[in-house]
């Protein structure tokens, strides 16, 4: 029972309605994050890539191609969506953006909605061209000119369901997104409050004047509720969401009140020490509303499981998919004494 995603005659459903599905589909509000380190990967994946490509960044780019479609494997029927950061393909060039588009072409084929993680920030044309290239397609024609075979628009081979984006240029740089979100049926995270250690630098600092949102945090939550307004919603939730990190509970909890309708994607699950009790204070007190990212936690279970064994790729993809399966387990038994 694979999701196409739509609705009627050719009408995308709206981003919260296909995530929405999926959580019911997959039993929790898991998201996979693909942050392939090489470092960490089992030898006989990487010592394979050198066997098939005599070209170093070939070879680790067909190693990342490997191990992600395992991991994808490991966790479709558990997880509702897998978010790939860009910056981690990215850094071995063509071969990895390579891999980035074989990766989020693999993951919908196994019918799960992906999350590009790029926080994506720009104006005009610029942020224009970062949403054709995670949302679509390009224009290529020249206007009032016929190109022949160029008319067409050129798909970029990156395109995902949603994309993280970073607000700090203000609505003319989210609006291209907003767009994709209003016509095409994506979903949006903008950055609100992340869990690095240093997020409260600009995040929490107090804003001057009688506005009522007291921080800068606070003033893009605001925003985010804005841009969400007259766009296609589900169940009250619409396409624009924010990332709150798990780490900050109590700043969760204030956010989450203060941004109804909007879904939130929850970093720092695990590696960065938050569990199923501080993600909770993500969630609606119907335990819906947000979805709890974990990369290296389920990517590199087997590492933790057995040191001292370097495992091969199937005993990295069997360890991701229990850690995923104990992910599921540890937020429904959270989410479900919150609803008690």
């Amino acid at each position: 029972g694979r999701m196409s995603g739509r609705e009627g005659a050719g009408r995308i459903a709206p981003f919260p309605k296909r995530l929405a599905d999926a959580v019911a589909e997959k039993g929790g509000p898991v998201v996979v994050g693909l942050d392939p380190r090489p470092e960490w990967f089992p030898p006989d994946v990487l010592a394979e890539g050198r066997r098939a490509c005599e070209d170093p960044r070939e070879a680790v780019a067909w190693a990342v191609a490997t191990f992600s479609r395992a991991v994808i494997d490991a966790v479709r029927d558990v997880a509702a969506a897998v978010k790939p950061q860009v910056a981690f393909f990215e850094r071995y060039g063509w071969p990895g953006m390579r891999a980035l588009e074989e990766t989020i072409a693999y993951a919908k084929r196994q019918g799960l909605l992906v999350i590009v993680d790029g926080k994506r920030n720009d104006i005009g044309s610029t942020a224009a061209a970062y949403a054709q290239a995670y949302f679509g397609a390009a224009e290529t024609s020249t206007p009032g000119r016929d190109d022949g075979p160029w008319t067409a628009r050129i798909p970029s081979g990156l395109e995902a369901d949603a994309l993280t984006v970073n607000p700090y240029l203000g609505t003319d740089g989210v609006e291209p997104f907003l767009d994709a979100c209003r016509r095409r049926g994506k979903g949006i995270f903008v950055l609100v409050r992340t869990s690095n250690p240093s997020g409260a630098e600009l995040q929490r600092l107090a804003l001057a004047g009688g506005g009522t949102a007291a921080t800068v945090a606070e003033q893009v939550a605001d925003l985010v509720v804005r841009w969400n307004e007259g766009m296609p919603t589900h169940d009250g939730y619409g396409p624009v969401g924010a990332v709150v990190g798990a780490t900050v509970p109590e700043e969760a909890r204030a956010l989450r009140r203060r941004m109804p309708g909007v879904v939130f994607l929850v970093p720092g699950y695990g590696a960065q020490g938050a569990g199923a009790a501080e993600a909770r204070a993500a969630f609606d007190e119907r335990g819906r509303g947000a979805l709890v990212n974990s990369a290296r936690e389920i990517l590199y279970a087997w590492r933790r499981e057995r040191p001292d064994v370097p495992g091969t790729l199937d005993d990295f993809a069997a360890a991701a998919r229990r850690a995923a399966l104990r992910m599921r387990d540890e937020l429904a038994a959270a989410l479900g004494r919150g609803r008690g």
